[in-house]
């Protein structure tokens, strides 16, 4: 048996390229279509695929070159038939290349066909990603028509065989050394024509229909989330099975809150009062609970002297895990709200109170002034 490296002519060591390259050369040297069919031919085109199943694989080649055949004896595809070594040789050359010579495997084009995916784009509410919902969606698509059964023949009558290709989807023409194959223009590659078509498809076999389906959207699910209805999509040509429908979901912004994965954010004002002497609010929250009202409300106690940017987070308030029983919490952010539109009397109140509080700490003031005050001084210095 010749050694491997002879037949590509290869030096032992030659990397991946080289082995490409020489697998290229030899390969249209020796291919039977090039050649008038020769038996002899068509036996070097064999050693030569065979040579280069061995040495494009890192495993096989090594061990080609510590044992030689008998290291790959049974995993050299030394007893691939001819079609069989074409798919080595359009893996290098390519499907034009594979066509072309006519030796690759034929693709069927009048079987089952499957039927295209479709895609549906649904907006959904921070609620509904919350605690799930079904929602009923319109889809267009098409659908095998009644009527002729998806054949596109008029009821009563047949598709007959398309004499262009005998039925076989394809036809061949030789151009010196090349066989091309391509797809029979006259049936399209169905093998098959319709000269009396359905009237209610027009001889496609299929109409487009609206299709209301019911989409169970699953609590947590979060925006960019694609949800799959398998054998919901466009019906198949020639008894072929459906495509799959695939809903992409989109979550519209809330008014009251943000999403950050599993947690949940809300602003919330706090009067000026409120948070000087600490106290008692409202925050809305997606769920009722043992410590809520049943009105999507939530108890939130404010800590006197709060200040603006304050958060506080309540544990297992945020939106549910998409797997697993795990949920976020409510992040709380207050902001202290100074009142407008006062009376003279809250007025003439909060100057009284002004008043008094001078010696009251303000900690953001204090430290504030303590950063101006070096400032101002620095730059008083350089003048």
């Amino acid at each position: 048996m010749r050694d491997y490296y002879d037949i590509l002519g290869v030096q032992r060591g030659c990397d991946e390229a080289a082995l490409k390259s020489a697998f290229r050369k030899k390969a249209m040297e020796h291919h039977p279509d090039r050649n008038g069919g020769c038996g002899d031919a068509e036996t070097r085109f064999k050693e030569v695929n065979e040579a280069y199943s061995v040495l494009s694989d890192a495993q096989k080649r090594a061990a080609y070159d510590r044992y030689g055949h008998a290291g790959v004896n049974g995993a050299n595809g030394g007893g691939q038939g001819f079609n069989d070594v074409h798919d080595i040789f359009n893996e290098v050359f390519g499907d034009a290349f594979g066509e072309m010579f006519g030796g690759g495997r034929r693709r069927q084009n009048n079987g089952p066909a499957r039927g295209a995916d479709l895609r549906y784009d649904l907006e959904i509410t921070l609620e509904q990603a919350y605690a799930g919902a079904d929602v009923e969606i319109t889809v267009p698509s098409s659908i095998t028509c009644e009527p002729c059964d998806g054949s596109g023949a008029k009821p009563g009558t047949s598709p007959t065989v398309c004499n262009s290709c005998g039925g076989a989807g394809r036809v061949r023409a030789t151009q010196g050394f090349f066989a091309i194959e391509r797809t029979c223009p006259r049936c399209g590659g169905s093998g098959k024509l319709v000269l009396d078509p359905c009237k209610a498809c027009h001889g496609h076999g299929q109409v487009r229909r609206d299709r209301t389906l019911s989409v169970r959207i699953p609590p947590g699910v979060d925006d960019g989330a694609r949800i799959r209805l398998a054998g919901e999509g466009d019906a198949g040509q020639r008894g072929g099975p459906r495509g799959d429908l695939y809903i992409f979901l989109s979550v519209t912004p809330h008014d009251l809150f943000e999403r950050d994965g599993l947690d949940l954010l809300c602003t919330v004002p706090v009067a000026m009062c409120t948070a000087a002497l600490g106290g008692e609010i409202e925050a809305p929250c997606l769920t009722g609970g043992e410590d809520c009202d049943g009105e999507c409300r939530i108890p939130v106690k404010i800590p006197e002297g709060v200040q603006t940017g304050k958060t506080i987070r309540l544990k297992g308030r945020g939106m549910p895990s998409l797997r697993t029983r795990e949920r976020g919490d409510l992040i709380v952010e207050l902001f202290v709200e100074t009142p407008t539109h006062l009376s003279a009397r809250q007025k003439e109140l909060l100057r009284e109170l002004a008043d008094l509080c001078g010696d009251a700490q303000h900690p953001q003031a204090s430290g504030f002034m303590g950063k101006a005050k070096k400032f101002w001084d620095g730059v008083t210095g350089q003048a």
